[in-house]
């Protein structure tokens, strides 16, 4: 399946007309910190599936997971953007992005686990998608003007995303003896980092009493719900009773995202302020 392209954004400038929000100053720091956490996933994610970019199976596929690592790194240069408004410190969407530490960053584990083979890649990518499609869902209803124009903007590049990957995990778990097998193990090293994306933070929890972001309990049904399916299809099992892990949204990392941002920030670091 082509991604569709003719959504592709091709990192066109964000902008939304929608004003900052009169919060109170800690209801404040709490969207700032959760609008952080939700830029650092869509841009780690993103630069993993740009490490593709030339290396795809096939040209099809190659050009649709760089348009789909375009569309969450268009989505990220939208929340960095409000971060960096809600902060009120001068700072840039480019100065969130590359000159922040590794224990600063808030995104999940899973998307900064590395790309390892195709079916490694395509589940790491279903498993984010599934959460991201249902979750922006309800995002748009936000009481927050700004989140909710972003998840509006996101959901029906999202929507795409969800149907590639879905689509794929079918192909490879139901085609050939090998790619199962692949699949499977996929399944395997993959699936303990699928629960910290319901795992509800003590900002989230704030922040869900405030009515500013949705709750994850229906998300997870939903979630479940359209794993399920696509697993029978795949004619993959759904592992049970996993220990999952968890510590990314709290800033506690595996050494993975260690090397991500040393690569990314490496320009930044060693040239502080060089511009093309």
């Amino acid at each position: 399946m082509m991604h569709n392209t003719e959504n592709t954004h091709h990192l066109q400038e964000p902008h939304f007309n929608t004003p900052l929000q009169d919060y109170a100053p800690e209801v404040r720091q709490l969207v700032l910190d959760y609008t952080l956490q939700l830029a650092d996933t869509s841009f780690i994610l993103g630069h993993r599936l740009s490490e593709w970019c030339g290396h795809g199976p096939i040209l099809e596929q190659d050009l649709a997971i760089s348009n789909i690592a375009l569309d969450l790194i268009g989505e990220t240069r939208s929340l960095y953007q409000y971060a960096a408004e809600l902060e009120g410190k001068g700072r840039t969407e480019d100065d969130l992005a590359y000159l922040r530490d590794a224990v600063e960053y808030k995104n999940p584990l899973l998307v900064e686990q590395p790309n390892g083979d195709f079916a490694d890649t395509i589940l790491r990518q279903f498993i984010f998608d599934t959460f991201h499609y249902f979750f922006l869902q309800q995002l748009q209803h936000s009481s927050d003007l700004r989140l909710a124009a972003i998840a509006a903007k996101s959901l029906k590049e999202a929507s795409y995303h969800i149907k590639w990957s879905s689509e794929w995990v079918i192909r490879l778990g139901d085609g050939t003896e090998e790619s199962k097998r692949r699949m499977e193990k996929a399944v395997d090293n993959l699936w303990p980092f699928s629960g910290e994306f319901f795992q509800i933070t003590e900002t989230e929890k704030r922040l869900l009493e405030q009515g500013i972001i949705p709750d994850y309990a229906p998300i997870k049904q939903q979630w479940d719900e359209h794993v399920t399916k696509v697993f029978d299809e795949a004619t993959l099992t759904v592992p049970q009773n996993v220990w999952m892990q968890k510590g990314g949204k709290e800033g506690r990392h595996t050494e993975h995202l260690g090397y991500v941002l040393a690569e990314l920030q490496y320009l930044q670091r060693a040239y502080p302020g060089l511009e093309w």
